[in-house]
């Protein structure tokens, strides 16, 4: 038997996006419910296109998005390569789905909160041991007091550790399934079949339960994960590169001003100044060579402006 990486995004909606049990599991076992009362028991699918009431305004997609009885509002997302233009489409596209709910007649006391569940397959807060991550509005110097709306929950997948888990099954189960589970897993650990949700979900996953165009597509999107890794890299190996030699260019000239205005104020100055410059140039043209090598693979330009933060009209000119 052999399965397929539930992290994909075909794999991944075809779990949880065609099975409302499947995802109402997840959501109890990965989000911050204080009580029994607050889980979800039932679901019903949503658009996974948030379409704006306004064409020139924002388009954006999410892979699950559904809502309970109570109108709360669930999206899920799987993303493989972390970005900091991802996590401000987090914020987005809760904040869009929150908003969103009210017509023009209805009272804001109608309003329920929006749940985004977002699953990353990279480190992000390499200074952080936790690998769960969740973020609301709270007072500042009182955090006990809470402003109920948006729940942004991160987990960073490659720090998740079965064995110092235990106290909470479920998670620890669904996460092992999205972690030990690939295309090199040919016998499932027993403790994932023994439980009815995760065996359904490794059925889905089989890859005899997929077409031969599905499984073409399956292959396109770890070649498209790939690429993405490789243009990242260049991108931050350009960007390291434009701050050493801004740092080294601002040392320089600092040097040479401070032995006219006073070394010391010199050389700090001109090593902030080369600092920015080199980071600001840095990242711009590691952003410019992810985006024009994108344009040449034939990705639209809305996907590559979401890739990389740059504005549309900038890719055109690429």
């Amino acid at each position: 038997m052999r399965y397929l990486d539930p992290k994909a995004d075909l794999t991944f909606k075809k779990v949880f996006g065609e099975h409302p049990d499947l995802v109402i599991s997840l959501l109890n076992a990965l989000l911050p419910f204080d009580t029994p009362e607050e889980e979800v028991t039932s679901i019903e699918y949503l658009p996974a296109e948030l379409v704006p009431d306004n064409p020139l305004r924002k388009d954006s997609i999410v892979d699950v998005r559904c809502k309970d009885a109570r109108g709360r509002q669930f999206i899920v997302e799987m993303q493989m390569v972390w970005s900091r233009e991802f996590q401000m489409r987090v914020l987005f596209n809760a904040s869009k789905a929150y908003v969103r709910q009210l017509g023009k007649s209805h009272d804001y006391d109608l309003l329920q909160p929006v749940y985004s569940l977002n699953l990353v397959n990279e480190i992000f807060e390499p200074d952080m041991e936790q690998y769960y991550h969740y973020y609301r509005l709270v007072h500042y110097e009182h955090t006990e007091k809470v402003i109920d709306g948006l729940h942004l929950v991160f987990i960073e997948l490659p720090k998740f550790k079965p064995h110092n888990y235990s106290e909470k099954k479920m998670q620890v189960l669904w996460l092992r399934f999205l972690t030990e589970i690939s295309e090199q897993t040919r016998q499932a650990p027993q403790e994932l079949l023994d439980n009815p949700e995760v065996n359904k979900a490794l059925a889905e996953v089989e890859e005899s339960a997929f077409t031969d165009a599905e499984l073409e597509g399956y292959d396109k999107f770890w070649d498209s994960i790939r690429v993405e890794c490789t243009l990242v890299n260049s991108a931050l190996r350009r960007y390291k590169e434009g701050m050493e030699k801004g740092f080294a260019e601002g040392r320089a000239e600092g040097i040479e001003k401070g032995r006219a205005e006073g070394m010391e104020k010199g050389r700090a100055e001109g090593m902030e100044k080369g600092r920015a410059e080199g980071m600001e140039k840095g990242l711009a043209e590691g952003k410019a060579e992810v985006a024009r090598n994108l344009r040449q693979m034939g990705l639209p330009v809305d996907a590559i402006a979401r890739a990389t933060g740059l504005a549309p009209e900038v890719i055109g000119k690429l």
